[in-house]
């Protein structure tokens, strides 16, 4: 019961006034939850070590030798890998249990460390030559393994980030990649099929029930990659901006019917955005293409981007007590 039901109880003279004060002694001295505070101190110190140690070397390479600190990198590894195996309950399809406060950070550590040794070994050593597309399966192919037997969504984001990089470097030309040019079709369609991909990913570990925690991690990346790509290519392809406009309009709905019916109002908030980013653009285009209106579309312009942001605004308000009131039904 709060304190303001203890106040009425004493207003009505059910219990006395030293009673009411031992409650509101209790209720200042009620404890609180640390457990996200300590989370982020913990992700921190995992991050502050692997930056520090990179600092390190960066200042003493030419005193500490690259074998000695290639050497330190990979046993800070194994013997993070170790104890992950050694705390790990085994695999499991579903949801798996922490064995303990600190095996989040120490596989995150582990993986880290992974990744700088890999490419620490093939800046100095260039062990995988010009083949940089190896060089990135590689440890994603480790980070996936490790996502799923150790059930660990952070090991998840950094093998979709390896997955990204691996299909970038892989499908698109080098030459492409080393010019800077990344509004190149290459990038554009491999961006919005691995988006696709990932999408379909997330899909399917719902529906089998094999990891269906990660379905959202999945759908996070893939529907980012998707409408980043679609957008670049809105953005790029002139001749043909209709289409894609059209391609990207339907993608939105079906994304958003499917983010409507999870309850979800996240995914619901990022297909909007993107779907009104892409609208925008189209509108702008059609009024920039108006010939002899003077100041015509720059006043339309202005008179859009008021009257669609407040309608955009009030359907985002609405779509939210919308999803609340279905929760409380």
């Amino acid at each position: 019961m709060r304190i303001a039901g203890f106040k009425k109880l004493h207003d009505e003279g059910l219990i006395s006034d030293s009673s009411l004060q031992q409650v509101e002694m209790l209720e200042s001295r009620r404890l609180f939850s640390l457990y996200w505070e300590l989370r982020l101190l913990l992700y921190l110190g995992v991050l502050l070590l692997t930056g520090g140690l990179g600092i390190l070397v960066y200042k003493h390479i030419d005193t500490i030798g690259h074998q000695a600190v290639l050497a330190f990198i990979a046993g800070v590894s194994m013997a993070s890998f170790f104890y992950c195996l050694r705390k790990n309950p085994g695999f499991s399809r579903q949801k798996v249990k922490v064995p303990d406060p600190f095996f989040d950070y120490v596989l995150l550590l582990a993986c880290l460390t992974l990744l700088i040794f890999l490419g620490y070994l093939q800046y100095q050593y260039e062990v995988f030559g010009n083949h940089y597309g190896t060089a990135t399966f590689i440890p994603m192919v480790v980070l996936f393994i490790a996502a799923y037997y150790f059930d660990h969504l952070g090991a998840l984001s950094l093998a979709i980030t390896n997955l990204a990089a691996w299909a970038g470097i892989a499908i698109t030309p080098l030459s492409i990649l080393k010019a800077g040019n990344f509004s190149d079709s290459h990038l554009i369609f491999t961006g919005i099929v691995l988006g696709a991909v990932l999408l379909a990913a997330g899909e399917l570990s719902l529906k089998r029930e094999f990891k269906p925690h990660f379905e959202t991690t999945y759908a996070n990346f893939g529907l980012h990659l998707f409408f980043i790509a679609g957008l670049a290519g809105l953005f790029t392809y002139d001749d043909t901006y209709f289409l894609w406009w059209l391609g990207l309009a339907a993608a939105a709905w079906f994304l958003y019917i499917q983010a409507f019916r999870r309850r979800s109002f996240y995914f619901i908030v990022v297909v909007i955005l993107y779907a009104y980013t892409a609208l925008s653009y189209v509108i702008m285009h059609l009024l920039a293409t108006m010939r002899n209106a003077d100041l015509a579309p720059l006043y339309l312009g202005f008179l859009y981007f008021i009257i669609s942001a407040s309608g955009l605004a009030i359907l985002l308000i609405r779509l939210n007590r919308q999803l609340k009131a279905h929760d409380r039904l």
